[in-house]
């Protein structure tokens, strides 16, 4: 297995620039790996192929308004931090942009506290320690982290959130689940289908590209889940009423799978609560996840291999280039896929 084996060619004008609206007007390829059928449809459509029994989760996590910008004390160099992850009111894991960032640097955070490099985590990775709670700042100073191949601004935020979007962690959002409408999940609760919900706070290795030449040498980094006894209890009965858990997300995808493998035995599907650092590729044989709703992701990617493990590498590059020819829109703000 090679890292290139995933590659494909993009051209820039498939990169989705801004969200469509309404968020259900997106388009929807669907390809049932049983029969090899694939159709076009509307991401409205997708309620007529959901079932009674079925069960959708959903990624509850909620953007971080996590960009932040300063200068360093007293040079006045530029800084950007990406807050990644919180330990504790004060300190940060965060991806740092500027010159000579080094413990013991100090920082004056644009209309915000002062904050201090406490230590080099590798790479852009810092720990940031802020003189006081920079969590009540976001929301005037911080600015949403979209994707570097964003490259227009958005006027409204609350765009780059899902609808459901209620605890706050990530450092950006689950795509997938953009495309869902208030209307359109009052659809698919009237035919039957229920609906759960998990929580992964989505972190460093969005931006993480892989380098190794063999994927399965690159390091995922940890990201922390939750699968709360709810969700475990309708996953067991969905299994039972033989209705197909489906995954809104790679990041549902990596939740219900960690917690089978935690899970004394995949069948039963046990609640959890801790960090994942599972990384699917090819050969992964899935214990839960029946379908998949995904968006279209980028070339030699960790998130492009976990579909090429649902679906098969030369199937999904296929597929890729049915949704090129056909004009589907790629990436966060992209249309979307369904892998039944």
């Amino acid at each position: 297995m090679k890292t290139s084996d995933f590659y494909y060619h993009l051209p820039k004008d498939f990169i989705a620039q801004k969200p469509l609206q309404p968020r259900d007007s997106s388009r929807l390829l669907i390809y049932n790996r049983d029969s090899g059928i694939i159709s076009h449809q509307k991401f409205r459509d997708v309620v007529g192929t959901f079932k009674p029994n079925d069960l959708l989760v959903l990624n509850h996590t909620r953007v971080i308004q996590a960009r932040l910008f300063g200068k360093k004390i007293p040079t006045g160099g530029k800084v950007e931090l990406l807050l990644l992850r919180e330990f504790g009111e004060e300190s940060w894991q965060a991806m740092a942009g500027g010159k000579g960032l080094k413990p013991g640097v100090h920082i004056q955070i644009t209309n915000g506290p002062r904050a201090v490099i406490e230590k080099d985590l590798g790479g852009p990775l810092r720990l940031i320690r802020f003189h006081e709670p920079i969590q009540p700042f976001l929301k005037k100073i911080g600015h949403i982290p979209l994707p570097p191949y964003i490259h227009e601004s958005l006027k409204e935020p609350e765009l780059y959130q899902t609808i459901y979007a209620r605890q706050t962690g990530s450092a950006a959002a689950p795509t997938a689940g953009l495309h869902f409408t208030s209307e359109l999940l009052e659809a698919i609760r009237d035919m039957g289908t229920k609906i759960a919900e998990v929580t992964l706070h989505i972190g460093l290795d969005t931006f993480a590209p892989v380098h190794e030449d063999d994927p399965r040498n690159h390091i995922i980094h940890k990201e922390w889940c939750e699968l709360p006894l709810a969700t475990a209890s309708a996953i067991n009965t969905a299994r039972q009423m033989n209705g197909r858990i489906i995954a809104v997300g790679t990041t549902s995808v990596r939740t219900l799978e960690t917690a089978a493998l935690a899970s004394k035995s995949p069948e039963v599907i046990e609640p959890f609560e801790g960090e994942t650092d599972l990384f699917i590729l090819p050969g992964y044989s899935f214990n839960v996840v029946d379908c998949m709703l995904t968006n279209f992701h980028l070339p030699e990617s960790t998130l492009l291999m976990m579909v090429s493990a649902f679906t098969g590498r030369k199937k999904i590059l296929e597929l890729y280039e049915i949704a090129k020819q056909e004009g589907y829109r790629f990436y966060s703000f992209g249309d979307a896929m369904l892998l039944v």
